[in-house]
């Protein structure tokens, strides 16, 4: 692993300002086939929506094709690479800070622990720097299977994750959380890591991935999942993580502001099964903050919680039905790269 000193680089806070935000579309051949022009649909939105205030780059099977969903393309940029499916938040690159130079690391994939193929998903970061897409920044390649959508950081030196995700035994099961926690502290210049041990949804395929959970909002504040109904399946888990965020506290002591989000009414798929819905899973961009809504009856609470926590950004829900039938949401499908990482348009 690497040896650079924890002290030299910093992993930035999603609320930082950004270069570019990163999706990968879907196609014929994912997991989207079965109902991918709901799913185009979705993107194409999330997208729109992105493209109002910064870059986005659009990672896709074919240019021509997935140009013309969009009646502009305005911030828009389009690059080909072959892709098993769309979660580009586990399959991008995790860009780190050091000396004012940005770094882009370049993690395994395995499919959240070798659940589906992922062998070009796992391609797509050093593609984007075979192509030239990005410039002004380094690759830096781990042989070490990590996922974004696993970790939070709040840009000061503290990183929020889950031992269910984290220490699951088909992601790197020859390391000890300690050693685990050493590799985290070295490659992101961080302080120290706060593990939840509790959490989950129904559904969800990443075990338990801390943005489907709890998200930092600013350096003193975590928004996150509640659930305050007996006869919940997650009652018992996420009343446990909600105990176990009260016993966080902030670098200097302070307890953090913690701030409940709504759980989603119960979704099903046309099996019966219930889908991972979170409102946890929002996009934070430039000047706005991208927000997942289900079409259930808690959308317009969440939002409103949401303004709350980002009172100086625009706060903008996207359907995100569609999404949860993959079991994944909106946080899900999107990467961002810092100002420090240029897009070589």
């Amino acid at each position: 692993m690497n040896n650079t000193s924890r002290h030299d680089r910093r992993l930035p806070a999603e609320w930082e300002p950004q270069s570019f935000l990163q999706l990968t579309f879907p196609h014929a051949n994912s997991d989207w086939s079965d109902m991918l022009d709901e799913a185009t649909q979705c993107f194409v939105d999330i997208i729109n929506e992105a493209a109002t205030y910064q870059p986005v780059l659009v990672v896709c099977d074919d240019i021509e094709r997935v140009r013309s969903f969009f009646s502009t393309t305005k911030n828009i940029h389009f690059t080909v690479a072959p892709s098993n499916d769309t979660w580009a938040r586990d399959h991008g690159g995790i860009t780190v800070l050091e000396g004012g130079k940005a770094i882009v690391q370049d993690y395994i994939f395995n499919g959240w622990g070798n659940k589906f193929e992922a062998g070009l998903d796992n391609q797509i970061t050093r593609k984007l720097f075979e192509n030239k897409l990005v410039q002004d920044c380094e690759l830096e390649s781990f042989d070490f299977v990590l996922e974004g959508g696993s970790i939070e950081s709040d840009g000061k030196g503290t990183i929020l994750t889950t031992t269910e995700c984290l220490m699951e035994k088909n992601r790197n099961p020859q390391y000890s959380q300690e050693e685990i926690e050493n590799i985290l502290l070295n490659n992101f210049g961080a302080d120290r890591i706060l593990w939840l041990n509790n959490g989950y949804l129904a559904g969800d395929d990443t075990d338990s991935h801390i943005d489907t959970l709890a998200r930092f909002c600013k350096e003193d504040t975590i928004a996150y999942v509640g659930c305050n109904d007996t006869e919940d399946e997650h009652f018992e888990s996420l009343q446990k993580m909600e105990v176990e965020l009260q016993q966080f506290t902030q670098a200097d002591g302070t307890p953090y502001k913690l701030v409940e989000l709504p759980l989603p009414d119960a979704c099903y798929d046309s099996e019966g099964n219930r889908l991972p819905a979170t409102y946890a899973n929002f996009t934070i961009i430039n000047m706005v903050v991208l927000v997942p809504v289900y079409g259930v009856s808690q959308d317009e609470e969440a939002v409103e919680i949401l303004k709350t926590c980002f009172p100086e950004r625009e706060i903008i829900p996207v359907n995100c039905r569609v999404l949860i039938e993959q079991h994944g949401s909106l946080h899900c499908v999107t990467m961002q790269y810092p100002e420090a990482v240029k897009l070589n348009s």
